[in-house]
C-alpha cells in the first residue's frame, strides 16, 4: 500500500487572501514505513514574506527569488504523489492551498476523499489531549530536538514516525523481523527442540497393574 506524507509551508493562513505555497515536500511510505524516495520544492510565491510567517520556517523572500514557481513544479509534484493516499496534520489546510495553486494552473484539484488527516486519527485516540505535531512527537518519545523552524521535508519525517504510531505500532503485521526482536524473544527462538519423553508404561509398571486388578471383582481393564 503506497502512501504519501505531504506538508506545505505558505506566506499566510488563507490562499484567497493573497498567500501562496513557498514549500512543498513529500516523503513515500509503503505499508506505513519509509522506503527512502522523498520530494522537496522551494517555491518563489511571487510576492513578499511577512515576518509573523518567516518566524515560523525560516524562509525569507531573498532565499525564495530565485526559486522556480509553482507552474514549475506542478507536473513533477504530481508525478511523484501519483495516486496514492496522502497523510497530513490538518489536511483541510494544505489542500487548500495546494488546490488554489492547482486551479490557477487549470490543473484537476485534490480530492479531499484521499488525505488521511493525522489530527483527526489522533483526536479520535486521544480525547481531549492536544494533536499538534510536537506535542504528538512527545507522546510517542520521538525526537523532535531538530524542529527550530517548521520545516516541510523535516515535518514529513516526523509525522511519518508520528502517523506509524496512531495506526499501531513500530512494528506493524504478525511477522517479527528477528533482528528486531528482544533478546528475551530472540533466546526463546533460538531453543532446541527436546527429544519426546517416553509415555509408555515401564515393565514393573505394567506388572503393579496387573497386580491391582486381581483384587478387583470384573475390573473393566480386562473386559
Amino acid at each position: 500500500m503506497r502512501e504519501i506524507v505531504l506538508d506545505t509551508e505558505t506566506t499566510g493562513l488563507d490562499p484567497a487572501a493573497g498567500h501562496r505555497v513557498v514549500e512543498v515536500a513529500c516523503l513515500e511510505l509503503m505499508q506505513h514505513l519509509p522506503t527512502g524516495r522523498t520530494y522537496r520544492a522551494y517555491i518563489n510565491p511571487q510576492r513578499d514574506m511577512p515576518d509573523e510567517a518567516a518566524r515560523i520556517h525560516g524562509l525569507t523572500g531573498e532565499f525564495l527569488a530565485d526559486k522556480p514557481v509553482f507552474a514549475d513544479i506542478a507536473q513533477e509534484f504530481e508525478d511523484f504523489i501519483g495516486s496514492a493516499t496522502l497523510v497530513i496534520h490538518n489536511a483541510e489546510f494544505d489542500l487548500k492551498f495546494l488546490n488554489w495553486e492547482l486551479r490557477r494552473l487549470g490543473r484537476p484539484a485534490l480530492e479531499s476523499s484521499r488525505a488521511v488527516d493525522t489530527v483527526a486519527l489522533a483526536r479520535r485516540r486521544f480525547p481531549g489531549a492536544q494533536a499538534s505535531l510536537d506535542a504528538l512527537c512527545r507522546r510517542f518519545e520521538i525526537d523532535n530536538s531538530a524542529r527550530t523552524f517548521h520545516g516541510a521535508l523535516l515535518d514529513c519525517e516526523l509525522l511519518a514516525e508520528v502517523y506509524l504510531e496512531l495506526r499501531g505500532g513500530r512494528q506493524p503485521g504478525l511477522e517479527l523481523d528477528t533482528a528486531r526482536r528482544s533478546p528475551r524473544a530472540a533466546q526463546q527462538a533460538e531453543r532446541k527442540q527436546r527429544p519426546v519423553r517416553p509415555h509408555a508404561a515401564s515393565a514393573e509398571e505394567s506388572e503393579a497393574h496387573d497386580t491391582m486388578l486381581d483384587g478387583i471383582k470384573g475390573p473393566v481393564w480386562r473386559r
